[in-house]
Order: structure tokens, then sequence, then C-alpha cells
């Protein structure tokens, strides 16, 4: 079966590829013109921001009870993206590479499902800080508009229902199995006439609910260390604004901090709440008009913002794309969930003489 998957994602990354041909043309004849060594300090800006991620995730597994590598941490985050963007699954296909190698080496799925949630969650309230100030600054340029107002609230609606889910499973485990169950049948009732049988199986949703809900009792136990990730969440989109900086040093033109500021929260926000995968294509056409609304010539606008997509998005997939065959060929974990009871090892005496 993981074969199979595996031959499924190579086709569809083949596929995905050969159709983004024009753009990869595009950004590599970008980076050409721009000055190698801010462009190489960019790349290398962004290198910290994926093991930035990858220290962000281990703060929650930690939260959890769950011990793992932070180099693998960091991988299986650029795979979720590789993942996610190459199917056009959304979250849930990034959740999706987190439990399949969690369970691969010996964790527990469901806590590792609620790491991964608390992580969008804590990705998704952060960027939301931020993103108040960009629009701020759009709303004293007179450059705000209905679009950037609707996305800004799909995205705090995405939060909302992580909050939810995980206040459910906290709290309420029975509710959660009964909305689980709910749903499960809804979606057997509408597949069922295709595949004459039942796709989900929905009895295993009460107890999915309260392995949530088990995973979640660390957290009650220690709320302070709640803190944490969400400051290396806030880290992240700081390394990541620099970036942008750098890209505009790269191609010598002028900005503002209220410029980098609004083109982050736009390029975030269009690439969550976007009809194309990771909002390619889509996110640079509304980034480089942002940016000529900003005075900046559309000829410069446009360079930047292919160099720093091709940094945050084309260079993640890069090490996306290594990182889903590499996660699969580890070594086994040397420690797995610490609340799996071991048995006692005797203590044998020498004997006297």
């Amino acid at each position: 079966m993981r074969k199979l998957v595996l031959a499924v994602v190579l086709v569809l990354s083949l596929g995905f590829v050969v159709t983004r041909l024009s753009d990869l043309e595009q950004i590599t004849q970008t980076f050409r013109r721009g000055i190698p060594a801010w462009l190489a300090l960019a790349a290398l800006v962004h290198a910290v921001s994926v093991l930035n991620n990858g220290v962000t995730i281990r703060s929650i597994y930690r939260l959890l009870g769950l011990n793992e590598g932070l180099g693998r941490l960091s991988m299986l985050w650029c795979s979720s993206v590789f993942f996610t963007t190459v199917t056009t699954s959304g979250g849930w296909g990034g959740m999706a590479v987190f439990v399949s190698d969690g369970r691969q080496r010996g964790l527990s799925g469901a806590r590792v499902a609620v790491a991964t949630a608390l992580y969008f969650l804590y990705d998704f309230v952060s960027a939301l800080m931020v993103v108040g100030l960009g629009l701020i600054v759009l709303v004293r340029r007179n450059r705000l508009d209905m679009g950037e107002i609707a996305a800004t609230a799909i995205l705090a609606a995405y939060a909302a229902a992580l909050a939810v889910f995980l206040r459910l499973a906290w709290r309420a485990p029975d509710r959660l199995g009964a909305v689980l169950a709910g749903g499960g049948a809804l979606v057997n009732r509408i597949l069922r006439p295709f595949l004459r049988r039942d796709y989900l199986q929905v009895e295993r949703a009460h107890v999915l609910a309260h392995d949530i809900g088990a995973g979640l009792h660390d957290v009650r136990r220690q709320p302070a260390g709640l803190l944490l990730p969400i400051a290396l969440s806030l880290s992240h989109k700081a390394l990541t604004i620099a970036v942008l900086f750098l890209c505009f040093l790269a191609f010598g033109q002028a900005f503002s901090v209220g410029t980098l500021v609004a083109g982050y929260s736009l390029g975030y926000i269009f690439t969550v709440v976007t009809p194309t995968p990771a909002g390619i294509g889509f996110v640079e056409g509304i980034l480089t008009l942002t940016l000529t609304g900003f005075g900046i010539p559309v000829a410069s606008a446009a360079v930047i913002t292919f160099a720093y997509r091709g940094l945050t998005l084309w260079l993640t997939l890069l090490y996306g794309m290594i990182g889903f065959r590499w996660v699969g060929l580890g070594p086994s974990p040397k420690s797995v969930d610490v609340n799996i009871p071991t048995a006692p090892v005797p203590v044998v005496q020498p004997k006297k003489r």
C-alpha cells in the first residue's frame, strides 16, 4: 500500500512540474537578474525558517508526550507542504503525512493528529496577528478592498473551526464523537451509491474522539507550555518577512516596513484562501498588483514577487520532494510515546561465594 501511495504521489508530482514549467522558467530568469549575495542570504534565511517550523512542531510534540528529532520534523513539514500542493488536498493532506509517519515509527496516531492540529491553529493565529497589521497598512494607503477582507474572514473561520474542534476534544469528547459520527454517516450516504459499501467506519468515531481527548490530557497539566509555540510561530513569520526584505535588496528597490508587512500578509492569506494549489499564479498576480499600487514600478514588483515566491514556495517544494522520500526510509525512533508503560527491568544480584 505504501509503495502504491508513493507511486501515485510521484505521478502527481511529475504532472504538477510539467504543468508549471513556465512558472519555473520565469523564476529562474528572475534569479539571474538579482544580486547573488542577497539572494543567497535570502535562501539561507528561508532554510532557518524551515528549521524554525521544526522547532515549533517539536515543542508541541513534547507537550503531548511525543519525542521526535528536529531534522525529521522539519523535513516532515516540507513533505506535508509538497504533498498538500501536488494533491491539492488542503490541510488534511498535510496532517495525513504526519499521522502516517508517526504510526510507522510507533507514535500515537491520535496524539500526532492533535499536535498537527495545534500547529495549524498556532500558524493561523500568529498569521492573523501579522495580517491585522497588514490590513492597517492597506487602510492607511487606501488599498483595502473586499477581496482582502473576505480572505481574512475565511482565514479566521479556519482558525475558529480548529479551535472549536480542539475544545470539543478537550471538554466534551462524547459530543465530538457524535459530530464525527454524523459527518462520517453523511459521507457514507453520499458515496454509497458509487462504492456499494461504507467508505468510513462510523463506529470508530467515538473511539477517535476519546483518543484525541486523551492526547490533550498532558496539555491541560502544563498550560504554560502553550506560550512557546505561539512565540516560535511568530518568529517564523518574521523570518519570512526577512526573506521578502532581502528580495527587495537583491533587486535594488526602495521599500518601507509597511510595504513588507502588507506584502507578506497578502501573500499568506491568498496562499491559504486560494482557488489554485498554494496560490500558484494567483498570489503572484495579487502581490505584483499590490506592490505596484504602493508606487513600485511594475517590472520591479514582478521580479521581487517571483523571487520571493521562488524562495518561500518552490524551494520549500524542492525540500519537500526530497523529504517525502527520505522520511519514509529513516530508522525507528529512539523513543516513543512516553505514556506507554514499560515493564520494570529486574535487577540480578551477584551470588555470594
